[in-house]
């Protein structure tokens, strides 16, 4: 049998350690380092000298014996376009083992994409006192600063303790090699699939297949820098349903993501409405219900140019009804955010997650954010922001974490069963001789998973929708007496009937009613009106409001007994012929129209009372 030999090849993408023998040609050999390399052509040449030199040709009668090709040489690979491997064809799958590759045909966000053509650097100007040069020169003391200068985060007003996710990818990408070898590769706590050299568990498991031990480490990060509602009634009518029933509320936070200039190479989100899904709430829980409109409800989002950047929900306990005060309960006496909602945080942040060309998944982290209404500790209602971090989605996302009953501020790492294998988890503390110690995460503070956000209102208050004063009603409070039909719509019409029809049609969950609707739903309709709403263009919704569909709208609000003088105004049916109030009545159940004299629905069979 030939001896085998084993020949180290040199490319632009590093090392790589090729086995062959020295009775093998030149031509064989050359196959298998475009095979390791990922070269689909010949368009590679291989050289016995790092000056090009001594090129080694494609012969078969030649071996490698002959080219005098010895056992631990070292040969060097030089791609014949100029501008190297990266515009070669080359076999990516081949080259992902080698080096990290950007995820193929990842299309990031487009906040991301601006932020990534960014400078970000932190301009200073120059210092009267220890600066010595003249008005064209730079020194340590005026230098501008990388976005993730840690100093210059501490010494904010207030200090920031996380930088930027950009300014941190900044920091991997502004070595000498650019990044040339950084993949920000997502936590797995499960069993690698494929391994068959053993039985599978629980009969079996090897070094290959088994996930790593988890460290938990504070986050250095953060995807999202600050959150801020467009206006004060945003939250307060969210507020209004604890306020009115004393039960805690859920909503899904809609808006956009902007760049924050407060922080290097900041993101924001913006939150321009809150849409509340089915749930049922109690003065101490939450249980979110199964919401058949949440698709079409995101779609509609998406057309107004929003989307679903976070949830928020609620925790008050009132303290004095009569100084409408609330109590401080969430401090670092006891806990910022509960397992529980650590957990819930966590899945809705695997369902959203955060594009990035950097993964070689395509997807890295999230922009999905978390904010509580609760007790400030003036004991007023204060929106407190926060993230779990991307090691706390990996536990969540493989099923490793779980709440603990008796303590709210702890939560606890799965064991391993014959079901499932559980990595250990573990965490740093300090013992009371100061001395850290690594824990076993059995239980677990849950502050290790948290990221805090400043969330905050802006001064000058933005309205993407409409400014009036009277706003139609939000979906899903059937249990506040509040409900969208056209009986309310029909109400809502005639209270702002002095303003323009392109101000009072931009309200969220009015245009929300007019899609999800059962009795006439214009989702298939409503392109132009929602294109109006968002490009404030009056021309479109005046074109769309002399339409069929919002005739026949109007036509439904008046039979069912609410006839606004104006209301003929914003609609293209003529005259203003009366409906008694008598002639239809709505079903509370269906909000199908029925006929007077009827003491039950002709639709759903329930009763009119």
């Amino acid at each position: 049998m030939a001896e085998t030999i084993t020949i180290r090849v040199q490319s632009p993408e590093g090392v790589k350690r090729i086995d062959a023998s020295k009775r093998e040609s030149a031509a064989t050999f050359l196959k298998k380092v475009a095979k390791e390399f990922g070269f689909r052509n010949n368009g590679f040449s291989v050289y016995v000298n790092r000056n090009r030199t001594g090129e080694i040709s494609a012969s078969q009668n030649k071996s490698l014996n002959l080219l005098k090709i010895k056992h631990g040489d070292m040969l060097f690979l030089f791609p014949r376009n100029a501008a190297g491997p990266s515009t070669e064809v080359m076999d990516t799958s081949a080259l992902t083992q080698s080096r990290p590759m950007s995820a193929p045909q990842v299309v990031e966000d487009e906040i991301d994409q601006y932020l990534n053509k960014q400078d970000g650097k932190i301009y200073r100007n120059k210092d009267p006192q220890l600066c010595r040069h003249g008005p064209q020169g730079k020194c340590v003391h005026c230098v501008p600063l990388e976005p993730f200068d840690e100093d210059y985060l501490n010494h904010l007003e207030p200090p920031v303790k996380h930088m930027s996710f950009h300014a941190y990818i900044r920091k991997l990408t502004g070595g000498a090699d650019k990044g040339k070898f950084v993949a920000l590769e997502n936590i797995s706590c499960k069993i690698k699939s494929g391994c068959e050299g053993h039985s599978p568990w629980p009969e079996g498991i090897c070094t290959k297949c088994q996930p790593s031990a988890i460290t938990l480490n504070r986050q250095k990060y953060r995807h999202v820098d600050n959150i801020m509602f467009e206006n004060h009634t945003i939250a307060d009518r969210f507020l209004d349903f604890w306020r009115k029933t004393g039960n805690q509320r859920i909503g899904y936070l809609y808006g956009r993501y902007t760049e924050h200039k407060d922080i290097p190479l900041g993101l924001r989100a913006e939150v321009a409405a809150i849409y509340e899904p089915p749930q049922i709430g109690t003065e101490n829980s939450v249980e979110l219900l199964d919401d058949p409109k949440a698709k079409v409800v995101d779609e509609i989002a998406a057309k107004l140019g929003l989307g679903k950047v976070g949830w928020i929900f609620t925790d008050l306990v009132s303290e004095d009804t009569r100084k409408g005060t609330v109590r401080y309960s969430r401090n670092k006496d006891s806990y910022f955010l509960s397992a529980e909602e650590c957990i819930t945080a966590g899945y809705f942040q695997n369902k959203h997650p955060n594009l990035c060309r950097l993964s070689p998944d395509g997807h890295f982290g999230s922009k999905f954010v978390t904010v509580v209404a609760t007790g400030g500790p003036d004991n007023q209602v204060h929106f407190e922001g926060y993230q779990v971090s991307n090691q706390c989605m990996a536990l969540v996302r493989d099923e490793c974490l779980l709440p603990c009953r008796d303590a709210s501020e702890l939560g606890y790492a799965k064991e391993s069963s014959s079901e499932q294998y559980v990595p250990d988890v573990f965490y740093k503390d300090v013992d009371k001789f100061g001395n850290e110690i690594t824990q076993l995460a059995r239980p677990l503070p849950v502050e290790y998973l948290i990221i805090d956000i400043t969330t905050t209102f802006p001064k000058d208050p933005v309205y993407t929708f409409c400014t009036s004063s009277n706003l139609f009603a939000i979906e899903n409070r059937d249990a506040l007496g509040e409900t969208q039909d056209f009986h309310s719509l029909a109400n809502y019409l005639s209270q702002n009937s002095t303003s323009n029809f392109l101000e009072i049609i931009s309200d969220f969950h009015l245009l929300l009613f007019l899609v999800t609707n059962e009795v006439m739903p214009l989702q298939d309709s409503i392109s132009l009106l929602l294109d109006a709403v968002r490009t404030r263009n009056e021309e479109l919704a005046e074109t769309w409001k002399k339409s069929e569909q919002w005739a026949t709208i109007e036509q439904l609000c008046s039979t069912v007994g609410v006839q606004p003088s104006e209301l003929h105004e914003f609609g293209a049916i003529g005259g203003t012929t009366h409906v008694p109030a008598t002639a239809m009545w709505s079903c509370l159940h269906c909000t199908f129209m029925n006929q007077a004299g009827t003491d039950q629905c002709e639709m759903c069979r329930l009763p009119r009372a």
